[in-house]
């Protein structure tokens, strides 16, 4: 017994050190930088700026293109008012209405383009919810240090500082070296088929091929992140797609007062077994791809229990996993999730209805498929006599950027020169944007939005009370202006591309 109490005491000892020199030893991941003084800005200009492209309800229509054409009008001709140096210089097209495309044209022709991202539209407030706003929803209220109003932070806040970052380039005389982009879309909200999709399928047609894209994406958080103590951001590189499936149970209809006598043989029954299936016997959950990247880059900047169980995932996987999954957040950075979303059956409550069905939408994980999730479904509910069919609208899982790409590496040099406290890590985005559409076009998409939040802020995105403060906002103006000259530094950029 001692021997073999001795040779697991070995064993133990030896895994902890290993354990021990994997957590101590695993490299850190983050962009050697050297810290920048950024640029100057107006603090106050810019503020109101902002404010007043929020006031106009630029809200898109899925059935009227026109609706609220108006307003986006006069959003652009509150970019061409405000921002004239930039209008002088580049070249403006209105692409599917009031798609936007400005072209930046750079001084090397054999430099590979790229493209900065955002859209025009906001989303509705919803009825009802007016008079739980501090302020009115579009008032673009300055109060407290920050902008209020729909759109502030989506989107608005990106497309303005990406507007004065040009505007402040421009005015001092630069011009890149490499051809710059700007797309506003004007439906991103609606999924981009009139604006952003459109203009990258021209951009195709005219032969563009972007070394990489820069639209709307993940943040920079604060506090969200347990045993990391310092802000991170996490720079999207791929975002999931989105299926709907439709079960359909067919069964006889009659009298509700003589149900079948075999459980689960009627309509509803057959649907009610199927959908409790499918949420019991979700698509597998496991750490890879992006989540495990993102891991590897957050956990040499971790301290106390966190870095050792991520920096050691080879034995700790299923441990980490095992409370991930708890968190809905964190779950759907992990797995194609299944929601339940809608039902219908019946008219009355004295009749069998002979007809149920429901609508189960799934949010793929980049390597799965929507042809995986309908085999999926069809094996889950094990059950032939409910039809299953995917709805004709949906979308792939996008590709996945490099992280050790150009652009990639730009964008976090930027984000540590400016912010040298901040960590800098790969994400997953569990939203759609319009940058899904430029996989037509650039070699690499990534998806950040240099804004701050707190946990408690992320109730407001779509939400009440939507708002950005303003030194936030100068911070967005600085990064997009600081990007923009890093981007041209890097002759790497004058390779062809793939």
């Amino acid at each position: 017994m001692r021997k073999w109490l001795a040779l697991l005491g070995g064993v133990v000892l030896a895994l902890a050190l290993v354990v021990g020199a994997k957590t101590l030893t695993m490299p850190s991941r983050q962009v050697a930088a050297t810290p920048v003084r950024p640029a100057a800005v107006d603090v106050a200009a810019v503020s109101e700026r902002l404010a007043a492209a929020v006031r106009l309800k630029t809200i898109a229509s899925q059935a009227d293109v026109d609706a609220n054409g108006g307003e986006f009008l006069a959003l652009q001709a509150h970019l061409q008012a405000s921002f004239p140096k930039a209008h002088a210089v580049l070249r403006r097209e209105v692409i599917g209405k009031y798609g936007l495309l400005y072209t930046w044209a750079g001084s090397a022709p054999q430099a590979a383009p790229i493209a900065l991202m955002a859209h025009q539209d906001v989303v509705p407030v919803a009825p009802g919810t007016e008079g739980d706003w501090e302020v009115a929803p579009f008032s673009g209220t300055q109060k407290d240090g920050f902008v209020w109003g729909r759109g502030a932070w989506d989107d608005k806040g990106n497309l303005m500082s990406i507007m004065e970052a040009v505007e402040l380039r421009v005015g001092a005389g630069f011009q890149p070296r490499q051809t710059i982009y700007l797309v506003f879309g004007q439906d991103e909200e609606l999924g981009g088929e009139r604006g952003a999709l459109q203009i990258a399928r021209l951009m195709k047609e005219r032969g563009i091929r972007l070394r990489f894209a820069l639209d709307e994406g993940m943040l920079i958080t604060e506090g969200a992140i347990k045993g990391l103590a310092k802000p991170a951001a996490l720079i999207g590189v791929a975002e999931k797609g989105t299926v709907t499936v439709e079960l359909v149970a067919n069964a006889t209809p009659g009298h509700s007062s003589m149900p079948p006598v075999v459980a689960g043989t009627s309509a509803i029954g057959m649907l009610s077994a199927a959908l409790a299936r499918l949420e019991a016997n979700q698509m597998p959950l496991e750490i890879r791809g992006v989540a495990r990247e993102t891991f590897e880059s957050i956990a040499p900047e971790m301290a106390g229990v966190n870095r050792v169980l991520l920096s050691n995932l080879w034995l700790f996987r299923p441990l980490v996993e095992s409370q991930l999954k708890t968190v809905p957040s964190t779950n759907a950075s992990l797995r194609t999730t299944t929601a339940l979303t809608v039902v219908k059956a019946g008219q009355a409550e004295n009749v069998l209805p002979g007809r149920a069905t429901a609508l189960v939408n799934f949010r793929l994980l980049p390597g799965d498929t929507s042809d995986a999730v309908v085999d999926h479904v069809v094996r889950t509910i094990a059950n032939p006599a409910i039809r299953v069919e995917r709805l004709p609208v949906f979308a792939e899982a996008s590709r996945v950027a490099a992280t050790d790409a150009p652009g990639y590496r730009a964008i976090a040099r930027t984000i540590s020169e400016l912010h040298p406290d901040i960590v800098v890590a790969p994400g997953l985005m569990i939203g759609a944007t319009d940058s899904r559409h430029f996989d037509l076009v650039a070699a690499n998409v990534y998806k950040f939005s240099p804004m701050r939040a707190r946990l408690e802020d992320l109730k407001r995105f779509h939400g009440t009370n939507e708002r950005i403060s303003t030194a936030n906002y100068v911070e967005l103006i600085q990064f997009y202006h600081q990007l923009i000259g890093n981007a041209s530094a890097d002759t790497s950029q004058d390779r062809s591309l793939p």
